[in-house]
């Protein structure tokens, strides 16, 4: 009984502690599998904020590599708004072929004939605006040349007595003056200006300069009746033909009886068609009788209003 005492006395006590333990263990067992996913995942997040932040870094490399260049030695990065502003604009005028000869043409022929509607040879220029179309315009109209050709033509239209109602002597001048002037004014903006800006033509002549003489002359005359739009590329001249027979039938509201009519409109608008063939000849080969014939020197560029 005695022995039995004690050794009844020691279960409750191993029993306690064997509990005990097996609560620790337990314990233990639930915070690993609690806390190793989370040892894990901290473990493996801080690598992606590292990447993420690397990245930028790149980004920003890359970006001062592009623009390094374009600083200048010992001086700032320039700002975007530096190197737009340091573009060069487009030239107004391009040399087509830089093998090829230029032959320039000048704003007037002998001084007299206005020539502003010339482009020199081999040379690109950019399309008229409709402000530029009329500029152009009023300037072969008013240009001091364009009153001296219109009184050469009163004095010629005088002397040979083309309209015998206008009469002789001053007055008979002044009346051939102002309607050949009105011609001339009219034409000028109906071909240059006002049909041009409706149809997208260019009013311009462009100097073939090449290919010979007959090549160019049959040139020069066509373009009478072929242009070049304002795309570039060549047309059927509604402006030159239909310019002309506006002025032609815009004159019967001003000339005598005996000038009007179905009969001396065509006639006009023949005259007319075939003074802008001559004129178009004599502009293609200008730059050559100026080289050739006056021996004056060949300039750089034509100046223009």
């Amino acid at each position: 009984m005695t022995a039995a005492g004690p050794e009844c006395s020691r279960d409750p006590c191993q029993r306690d502690w064997s509990l005990s333990c097996l609560r620790n263990c337990q314990t233990t067992v639930a915070l690993l599998v609690f806390l190793v996913p989370r040892i894990a995942l901290c473990q493996a997040m801080p690598t992606e904020p590292l990447r993420q932040e690397s990245e930028p870094v790149e980004t920003h490399t890359q970006i001062q590599t592009q623009i390094q260049p374009l600083a200048r030695p010992g001086g700032p990065t320039p700002t975007v708004a530096a190197t737009q502003k340091s573009v060069p604009k487009a030239p107004r005028s391009a040399i087509i072929d830089p093998n090829q000869e230029i032959l320039h043409q000048t704003p007037r022929i002998m001084g007299i004939l206005p020539n502003f509607t010339a482009v020199d040879s081999n040379t690109y220029l950019p399309r008229l605006l409709t402000g530029e179309k009329f500029n152009i315009a009023a300037h072969d109209s008013v240009d001091y040349s364009s009153f001296l050709l219109v009184a050469a033509l009163a004095g010629k239209g005088l002397y040979s007595n083309t309209v015998p109602a206008f009469g002789t002597g001053p007055a008979g001048f002044r009346r051939y003056y102002w309607r050949e002037f009105t011609d001339q004014v009219s034409g000028t903006f109906f071909t240059e200006a006002i049909l041009p800006t409706l149809t997208h033509e260019d009013p311009r002549y462009y100097t073939l300069g090449k290919n010979g003489f007959f090549k160019r002359v049959s040139y020069a005359v066509s373009r009478s009746f072929i242009t070049r739009n304002d795309r570039g590329t060549n047309e059927f001249n509604i402006s030159e033909i239909g310019g002309n027979a506006s002025e032609a039938a815009l004159s019967n509201l001003y000339y005598p009886a005996s000038e009007r009519g179905f009969g001396k409109t065509t006639k006009n608008f023949a005259t007319q068609m075939i003074i802008t063939a001559g004129a178009n000849v004599l502009k293609e080969f200008w730059p050559d009788i100026r080289k050739n014939v006056f021996r004056m020197k060949e300039e750089e560029s034509s100046p223009r209003p």
